[in-house]
């Protein structure tokens, strides 16, 4: 098992044109799929070095903590790098059970069965009572 310089371990990851690299968040107990999202270098140290995960928010072009309005914060026990340096896997401790906006356990809620969506996880609390505004999906 080789190891890096720890001012070296940023340079390996391959960030696309807009600086970001897709992030997977991972429930490191069950290893159910969370989230996807982006970060930048920065959200990257900061989840490195505070083991709480910070994303690169696209929409509002600004970087967010996870959980920085909800309380559902992710707590970071790993981070991985993919083989091509283009992908990272967070395995976290969700907390409050709710990674989703929607206020379901996972973003990955709906299955596709024949040529329709289907729900297949329930809301454990709802969005308003998370953000004081209503769904937006």
């Amino acid at each position: 098992m080789s190891t890096m310089h720890p001012q070296d371990w940023a340079d390996l990851v391959h960030y696309n044109e807009q600086g970001l690299v897709n992030v997977i968040a991972q429930d490191a107990r069950t290893g159910r799929i969370l989230m996807v999202a982006w970060m930048n270098r920065e959200a990257l140290q900061l989840t490195a070095d505070t083991h709480i995960a910070h994303y690169w928010s696209r929409s509002r072009a600004k970087l967010w903590k996870k959980g920085e309005e909800s309380g559902h914060l992710q707590r970071v026990e790993e981070i991985r790098l993919d083989c091509d340096g283009d992908a990272v896997l967070l395995l976290i401790e969700q907390v409050g059970g709710i990674a989703c906006h929607t206020g379901r356990e996972s973003c990955f809620y709906r299955r596709l069965e024949g040529s329709a969506w289907i729900v297949t996880d329930a809301v454990k609390k709802d969005p308003q009572a998370i953000y004081g505004k209503p769904d937006a999906h």
